[in-house]
C-alpha cells in the first residue's frame, strides 16, 4: 500500500508538471522541446523547452547538430558549451541512443552580432540510423533541425559516404517545402548555414573542403543511367547552396573515447583542443538571428513557428517525400527565365506582333520544357513553375513595350522623311505632276516596306492624311503655278528670240503664247474651265514630258543646263560671227547690201 501511495503522489506531481502550472528555476540545465511519439514515427512538444525559449524577449539563433548516432553529437555541443558531460547534455556510451527527439540547452549565450543582442541556443538531435525507428521519423528530425537552426553542423565520423548526402538532400528538400507551404501563408526565410563537421583520427591527406567537394562532385554517366542522373541532381541541390555552407575538419580528442567524459582538457590532444577553439570562432562567426518574413524571431514568435511547423509536419501538409529543394528549383528557375531572356534578347526589334507572338511562344515552350525535366519535387515545382510563367509573363510585357518603343521611333522617323520630302515637292522650282506622283509612289513603298511593328497602323493613318493633304495642296496650286512659268517663260523666249538667237520664229511663237495665255483665256475661259480643257491638258503633257522624266529631271538639271546654254550663247556671240561668218546668222536679219553686214534699224 505505502508504495502505491507513494506512485499515485509521484503521478500527480507530474501531471502538475505537465499542466505548466509549475514554473521553471534552474534553466542551466538541457531541455527537450520535441519529443517521439510513443510510436517513435510522429514528434511532439514538450513544454518544459519551450518555456525555455519563449521567456527570451531577444532575437535568437539556433545552433544544432545533426549525425548518426553514436558520432559524438552530445559531446560536441558540451565542449561548444564548455560543459562537462555531468552538466551539460547527456552521453551515453551504451549502444543505444541517448538523446531522444531534440534538446536545448536551457541557458543561451549571448552575443553581439552586427550591433545586435542576440540569444544563441544549442540544439541536440536524435542521431538517424538507430535501431526502432522509421525513416520517415528520421527525415522529419532531420527536417525540423534544418528549419529551426541558423547553424546547422553536420557531424560525420572520418568520412562522406552516399547515404550522408542522400540523407542530407532529403532533409533539406523536406524542409525547404516548410518555407513556403506552412498552413497556407508564406513562410520565407534564410536556411541555415551548413557546416561539414568530419571528425577523424589524422589530419593528413585532403582537407575537408577538398573532401565535400569530392563527395558533391558530378558521377559521370555516359550511359545516361536513370540513377546516377537523380543522384546527381541529389548532388547539384547541395551543390547550390555552396555559397552557404562551409567545412571543418576535428581530430578525435583522445584514444580511450568511453573515459572522455572524465578527461579535463590537459589530459585531451592538444590539436583537438586547439582545433575546438577555432570551432568555437567559426561557429560564432557564421551565426545570424532567425529571421522570418524579413523579422528577426525572438522567444515567444520562435515557439509558435516551431509549433506551425510541426503541427503542419505531424498533419501531413508537408509530403515526407519527394518534395522540393526550393534553393536547387530556385537556380533552374533562373537559368529557365534566362533562357527566355536570351532568346527574346536576340530578336532585331522592331518585328511584326503576330511574328513577335510566334517567337514568344517558342520560347516560353522552350524555357517550361527545361523546367519540367530539371526540377525538383511536385508541390514546389508547381508553384515553381507558376512563377516562371509569371515572370516570362513579365520579361514577355517588357519586350512587347520595347517593341512598340522601336517600331514608334522607327516609323516615326520613316513619317518625318516623307513629311520632309512631300513638303520639298510642294515647292519645287519646276512643278510636276510626274515629280511629285514618283516622289508620292516613293515615301509610300518605303513607308510600307520599313515601318514594321505595333506603330504600323497608327502611323499608317497619319501618313494618308498626311499625303492626302499634301497632294490635295499641290494640285491646288500646281495648274496656278504651271499657267505663271508659262508666262514667264513665253516673256524669256522673246528676249531670246528677238536679242540673243535673233530668230523670229521664236520669238512669233513666243509672243502667240504670251498673248493666247493673257488674253484669250481670260477673254473666253474661266479660271476653272480652263484647267479642264484639251488645249490646256495638251500643254501640260507637253510640260511633263520636257520637265520630268525616268531619264532627265529638269528641275535638279535646269540650272546647269541654264548655265552651259548661257556660255554657248555668250561664246557664239563673241567668237561665232567672227570665226564662221554671217552663214551663222539667221536668214531673217541677215542683209547682203554692198556685200557687207549692215546693222538692224531697228
Amino acid at each position: 500500500m505505502e508504495i502505491s501511495f507513494w506512485a499515485f503522489v509521484v503521478s500527480i506531481l507530474l501531471l502538475f508538471l505537465a499542466s505548466g502550472s509549475f514554473s521553471i528555476d534552474n534553466f542551466h540545465q538541457p531541455f527537450p522541446i520535441v519529443e517521439p511519439d510513443p510510436g517513435h514515427t510522429k514528434l511532439r512538444l514538450s513544454r518544459e523547452g519551450l518555456e525555455a525559449i519563449s521567456r527570451i524577449t531577444t532575437p535568437i539563433a539556433a545552433v544544432a547538430v545533426i549525425g548518426p548516432y553514436r558520432s559524438g553529437k552530445s559531446f560536441l555541443l558540451n565542449q561548444l558549451l564548455s560543459l562537462s558531460c555531468y552538466e551539460g547534455f547527456g552521453v551515453g556510451h551504451m549502444r543505444d541512443t541517448k538523446t531522444k527527439g531534440i534538446w536545448v540547452w536551457g541557458t543561451p549565450l549571448e552575443l553581439d552580432i552586427d550591433g545586435v543582442r542576440t540569444s544563441v541556443f544549442y540544439l541536440d538531435t536524435e542521431g538517424f540510423e538507430s535501431v526502432g525507428k522509421s525513416n520517415v521519423y528520421d527525415d522529419r528530425i532531420f527536417a525540423l533541425a534544418t528549419v529551426m537552426s541558423s547553424v546547422l553542423i553536420y557531424n560525420l565520423p572520418e568520412t562522406i559516404r552516399e547515404a550522408d548526402i542522400s540523407r542530407l538532400s532529403f532533409a533539406v528538400e523536406l524542409a525547404e517545402e516548410f518555407y513556403g507551404r506552412v498552413k497556407g501563408q508564406d513562410v520565407a526565410f534564410e536556411p541555415a548555414k551548413l557546416l561539414w563537421l568530419i571528425q577523424r583520427d589524422f589530419l593528413q591527406g585532403k582537407s575537408v573542403q577538398e573532401m565535400v567537394d569530392e563527395a558533391l562532385r558530378h558521377v559521370p554517366n555516359i550511359d545516361g543511367n536513370k540513377n546516377i542522373d537523380q543522384v546527381n541532381q541529389i548532388r547539384d541541390s547541395l551543390a547550390v547552396m555552396g555559397d552557404n555552407s562551409t567545412a571543418f575538419s576535428l581530430p578525435q580528442p583522445h584514444l580511450m573515447r568511453t573515459k572522455l567524459c572524465d578527461l579535463k582538457d590537459g589530459d585531451l590532444d592538444p590539436m583537438y583542443v586547439k582545433k575546438r577553439e577555432e570551432l568555437k570562432e567559426l561557429v560564432a562567426s557564421v551565426i545570424r538571428p532567425k529571421i522570418v518574413q524579413g523579422k528577426p524571431l525572438n522567444g515567444k514568435e520562435f515557439v509558435s513557428f516551431l509549433e506551425q511547423i510541426l503541427e503542419a509536419l505531424n498533419k501531413g501538409e508537408i509530403p515526407s517525400t519527394g518534395s522540393l529543394v526550393e534553393v536547387f528549383n530556385k537556380g533552374i528557375l533562373e537559368r529557365c527565365l534566362k533562357l527566355y531572356s536570351e532568346r527574346m534578347g536576340r530578336l532585331g526589334l522592331p518585328m511584326p506582333d503576330q511574328s513577335l507572338q510566334e517567337v514568344h511562344e517558342r520560347s516560353r515552350e522552350e524555357a517550361m520544357k527545361a523546367f519540367d525535366e530539371q526540377h525538383f519535387g511536385r508541390h514546389h515545382a508547381k508553384r515553381s513553375a507558376e512563377q516562371l510563367d509569371e515572370e516570362i509573363k513579365e520579361v514577355h510585357k517588357n519586350v512587347i513595350m520595347m517593341n512598340e518603343y522601336h517600331s514608334s521611333r522607327l516609323c516615326e522617323a520613316l513619317y518625318t522623311k516623307c513629311e520632309d520630302k512631300m513638303d520639298q515637292l510642294q515647292v519645287l522650282r519646276l512643278p510636276s505632276m510626274a515629280k511629285f506622283n514618283a516622289g508620292f509612289l516613293q515615301c509610300n513603298q518605303s513607308f510600307e516596306r520599313e515601318c514594321i511593328g505595333p506603330s504600323k497602323a497608327s502611323y499608317k493613318q497619319r501618313m494618308m492624311k498626311m499625303m492626302g493633304k499634301s497632294r490635295s495642296l499641290f494640285i491646288k496650286e500646281y495648274n496656278q503655278r504651271l499657267f505663271n512659268w508659262l508666262v514667264a517663260f513665253s516673256l524669256v523666249m522673246v528676249v531670246v528670240g528677238r536679242f540673243i538667237i535673233k530668230f523670229i520664229l521664236i520669238e512669233m511663237a513666243a509672243w502667240i503664247l504670251f498673248i493666247f495665255l493673257e488674253t484669250y483665256t481670260r477673254m473666253f475661259w474661266s479660271a476653272e474651265s480652263l484647267y479642264y480643257n484639251p488645249v490646256w491638258h495638251f500643254i501640260v503633257a507637253t510640260w511633263e514630258t520636257l520637265v520630268y522624266s525616268p531619264i532627265l529631271d529638269l528641275d535638279r538639271w535646269a540650272i546647269p543646263i541654264g548655265c552651259i546654254a548661257a556660255i554657248w550663247i555668250l561664246y557664239w556671240r563673241c567668237y561665232g560671227r567672227r570665226k564662221h561668218g554671217s552663214r551663222w546668222l539667221l536668214p531673217l536679219y541677215a542683209s547682203h547690201k554692198g556685200g557687207s553686214n549692215r546693222p538692224r534699224s531697228d
